[in-house]
């Protein structure tokens, strides 16, 4: 009860304390920063690798577990790796200690991915890395749709032109676009006629490879 007799000897002091109090809340209130998730400080390094024609199964075999097994012996700081297949893409996201540098993790998965090309199929392309915080989450999908237009038309005005429209977006992260069709020749050979012939599919492949040329006009 010492409070209340505090109270009622000095009322002036309790009325100017009570004032501040809703004061200071109401300052607390509007400058307190919200967010529908916490900040999770893990830095996340995201490598994209591209091959189109390859099943799940060839790129985790040929790719992912190359990936893998390089960023193991020449990047520091890793926490855990996870990796996603899929037909012709493959995910890889290699997850960092806390309070770790992600710029020298992001300059040292750069510069392995550039070596390691020597080691995947033939026409493979560098990934694309893309860096992120565990707590970064995607927020919007767009699907694209149309009538009597083609999944290659589809595919190539979102990633073409509604995909450079996004990108300009402060803050935004826009990877590329899943599904659609793109241009593909695939080719069945005869092993058998080509034995014959004293052909391997190696050759059949160095053939497509000299005709199909892009030269300057």
């Amino acid at each position: 009860m010492w409070i209340v007799r505090l109270a009622l000897e000095r009322p002036y002091t309790f009325v100017v304390a009570a004032i501040l109090i809703v004061i200071l809340g109401a300052l607390a209130i509007v400058r307190t920063p919200t967010d529908i998730f916490p900040n999770i400080n893990i830095p996340v390094v995201s490598i994209i690798w591209s091959y189109n024609g390859l099943v799940p199964e060839d790129m985790a075999d040929r790719i992912v577990s190359i990936t893998e097994r390089s960023l193991t012996t020449t990047v520091d700081n890793i926490e855990h790796i996870e990796s996603q297949s899929l037909n012709g893409t493959a995910v890889v996201k290699v997850f960092l200690q806390p309070n770790a540098s992600i710029q020298q993790g992001i300059a040292q998965i750069t510069a392995v991915s550039q070596t390691q090309l020597k080691q995947l199929p033939a026409g493979a392309t560098p990934p694309l890395i893309l860096a992120y915080s565990a707590s970064s989450v995607p927020v919007l999908q767009l699907a694209l749709s149309g009538q009597n237009m083609a999944e290659q038309q589809l595919n190539d005005y979102g990633l073409n032109f509604i995909r450079t429209q996004i990108i300009t977006v402060p803050g935004a992260s826009v990877p590329y676009p899943y599904g659609g069709k793109q241009r593909q020749v695939q080719v069945d050979l005869n092993t058998t006629a080509l034995q014959s012939k004293g052909l391997s599919p190696l050759d059949v492949v160095n053939a497509i490879s000299i005709q199909n040329l892009v030269l300057p006009t």
